[in-house]
């Protein structure tokens, strides 16, 4: 039997493209499942791979990283699953073999692979994987919620790096999905105010819709003013940097509280420009986080089991499997107000 597997693009010469090709469905080996795919989210990195912007990812490359699908068949030797399960799928290609993977930190591999990118993605009918990268999901979660586990265990390992969250102030610059799930977040974890900003009101207001406490327009209201009367004197215990640019961190160094931490999330595009005196000088803490590991998972699908995250307000729009072009010049047009969109592999399911 053959399946439809999506490629972009064609060429690195020639991006912007993306073609399908009739493939066999593949039979699952030893220690693998067969999966359905029913759902993909897209990120912003998708959309730098269509552009052949993505410089550690190879040409072509089937896309697709944030997935939710059904158990079709299973491997030998195959254990805690079974047929028509819902499941999402673990993109991480590991060595397990480094330090970081010897030590639990294989989000940290020196090999690491990410399905999408530097391996094979899952835009397609069907995937084969390893068991030990499907993760099973609740049967009343829907698949379009479950394709968004993979970005909220982004914000659930980010929320982790600080670990005082319980009874904490949180300041979050930019109200992307990432923002406005890990401000979600972190108020789940127990953060006592979250603070969020950008400079678009379309996305603030969607944030304060999401339960977070004060959404601040940067455009219109000074960043550090902001922390002061948001959170006084004190300012925030830690500020996430989800904007990634030279204005936002920025803004995080400069008015940081003396001695406080400030975690970067996003992905700079470029060098970045950053104020190193005033960081050591104010004795700050400058942490990082990179993707998720299994436990983030198994911790994301409990806070929208529990109800303490909503993914459907940024779920923006819908396109069919055929249509993937269409989702991408949508987001094109569309920057501001869009926020996840999704593409429906098998709807009917």
């Amino acid at each position: 039997m053959k399946q439809q597997v999506m490629l972009a693009p064609a060429t690195k010469e020639k991006p912007a493209e993306i073609v399908f090709r009739d493939v066999e469905i593949p039979e699952p080996g030893p220690g693998q499942v067969l999966i359905k795919i029913k759902e993909i989210g897209v990120c912003g990195s998708d959309i730098h791979v269509y552009y052949g912007e993505h410089s550690g990812t190879g040409y072509p490359v089937t896309q697709g990283h944030e997935v939710s699908g059904c158990v079709e068949k299973l491997g030998p030797g195959v254990e805690g699953l079974h047929p028509g399960q819902k499941v999402t799928i673990e993109p991480q290609v590991v060595c397990g073999k480094c330090y970081p993977c010897r030590h639990g930190k294989y989000n940290l591999c020196e090999e690491l692979k990410v399905m999408g990118f530097q391996t094979t993605g899952m835009a397609s009918e069907y995937f084969c994987v390893d068991r030990s990268k499907v993760t099973p999901l609740p049967d009343d979660m829907d698949y379009s919620d479950g394709a968004m586990i993979e970005p909220l265990a982004v914000t659930v390992h980010a929320a982790r790096r600080f670990e005082k969250m319980e009874g904490a102030k949180v300041a979050v610059l930019g109200c992307g999905p990432i923002g406005i799930l890990l401000a979600q977040t972190c108020k789940a974890m127990g953060a006592a105010k979250v603070m969020i900003t950008d400079v678009s009101d379309y996305r603030l207001e969607l944030a304060s819709r999401c339960g977070v406490d004060a959404a601040v327009n940067t455009k219109n209201r000074d960043f550090g003013e902001a922390m002061v009367e948001e959170f006084g004197p004190d300012k925030a215990d830690v500020i996430y940097d989800c904007a990634g640019n030279n204005v936002t961190i920025g803004q995080a160094i400069r008015y940081a509280r003396k001695g406080s931490k400030i975690i970067l999330v996003a992905v700079f595009a470029g060098m970045a420009s950053v104020d190193l005196f005033t960081l050591n000088d104010h004795e700050l803490d400058l942490d990082t986080t990179m993707m998720y590991r299994h436990e983030d998972y198994v911790e994301a699908i409990r806070l929208v089991g529990e109800g303490k995250i909503q993914l459907k307000p940024l779920q923006s729009r819908h396109f069919a499997f055929t249509d993937y072009v269409k989702a991408y010049q949508y987001i094109e047009a569309n920057r501001e107000t869009t926020m996840k969109v999704l593409i429906d592999v098998d709807p009917e399911g």
